[in-house]
């Protein structure tokens, strides 16, 4: 039996329909307001701010914008995939960056 802690490293080719991606929603989120497992599931709660004027003043609203469950090697599989997003994210930030503006002087 193949461990379930372990994600497949060859899974053979995948297509993805091209059908799919146009209907697929966008979620963003502020952070993970909850966590946990259940019969082998994760479950994670994504959750976003709201601002709420209230007079003068702004209250912060805190709602959940989506109930993300999951196998344990999707799990896996979506951390891997951060991971990797993340260290692209701080190589850019590292970049100097090559084209300067020229100085105009009058």
């Amino acid at each position: 039996m193949a461990d379930p802690e372990t994600p497949a490293n060859n899974q053979g080719p995948v297509t993805i329909s091209s059908s799919s991606s146009e209907r697929a929603p966008i979620i963003y989120f502020d952070g993970a307001s909850c966590f946990g497992h259940h019969n082998g599931a994760i479950q994670i709660e994504l959750a976003a701010n709201l601002l709420m004027p209230v007079g003068a003043a702004v209250r912060v609203d805190v709602i959940q914008t989506a109930h993300l469950r999951c196998s344990v090697a999707a799990a896996l599989a979506l951390r891997e995939a951060l991971d990797k997003a993340l260290a692209m994210y701080r190589q850019g930030q590292q970049q100097p960056v090559t084209e300067e503006i020229p100085t105009v002087k009058n």
